[in-house]
């Protein structure tokens, strides 16, 4: 079995947690941190199921800059860091 090395991002809105991939462009949520991520790899193993007995698997992986590489799935695209920035917006 292949496996596919992506990163996730996980932030806090309200009282949820979001969860995201940017590599797959893909979402998701929990009450908690940890179920947040657990939601997210499950959305990820549905659309890369769902992509396969549609036949687009391939395309999908390759839109998203994935390669394979000894067994493993990766792609060029680095998570390199978050900043917070403050800009002046002059509308208020």
């Amino acid at each position: 079995m292949k496996r596919i090395i992506a990163t996730v991002e996980i932030w806090k809105e309200g009282g949820m947690f979001t969860s995201y991939c940017h590599e797959l462009d893909i979402a998701s949520c929990g009450h908690t941190p940890d179920e947040a991520k657990k939601n997210l790899e499950e959305v990820i193993e549905i659309q890369i199921e769902e992509t396969g007995k549609l036949g687009t698997l391939e395309m999908f992986l390759a839109e998203a800059g994935y390669i394979p590489e000894d067994g493993v799935l990766r792609t060029d695209k680095k998570l390199m860091g978050f900043e917070e920035l403050s800009l002046p917006i002059g509308i208020l």
